[in-house]
C-alpha cells in the first residue's frame, strides 16, 4: 500500500534510541537558534547605542574626543559571546540532561 511507507518511518521514530537521537538533535539546533538571537540582540543593541552617542556628539560643540566605534562595539562582541554562550549552553545543558532523564525513565528496570 501507498501508506504503509510513511507510517513505517513514524513507527521507527517511535523507537526509543531513535527518539532519543532526534530529540538530541533537535535541543542541539534549539541551542544554536538561542545563541544567534542572544548574541544578534546584543550586537543590534550595541549598535544603536552608539547611534545615539554618535548622534548626540555630533550636535555638540566642543573641542572632545569623537565616538568611535570600535569603543563601543568590540566590548559589545565580547560581551555577546560570553552572553550567547551561557544562554545557548543552558539551553543545551537542560535539554540533554531531560533527553537523559527521559531515556532512563522509559527503559525496562532491571531488579537484583
Amino acid at each position: 500500500m501507498v501508506t504503509d511507507a510513511p507510517r513505517r518511518r513514524v513507527a521507527a521514530l517511535r523507537q526509543p534510541a531513535r527518539a532519543a537521537r532526534l530529540a538530541r538533535v533537535l535541543w542541539t539546533a534549539w541551542a544554536l537558534v538561542v545563541w544567534n538571537v542572544v548574541f544578534d540582540h546584543t550586537i543590534v543593541t550595541a549598535g544603536r547605542a552608539y547611534i545615539r552617542a554618535a548622534t548626540h556628539d555630533a550636535g555638540r560643540t566642543g573641542a572632545g574626543a569623537p565616538v568611535r566605534m570600535d569603543d563601543w562595539m568590540r566590548p559589545a562582541v565580547t560581551r555577546g559571546m560570553w552572553t550567547a554562550t551561557a544562554a545557548g549552553g543552558a539551553v543545551l545543558a537542560a535539554g540533554l540532561l531531560s533527553v537523559r532523564w527521559a531515556v532512563r525513565a522509559a527503559s525496562p528496570r532491571q531488579d537484583g
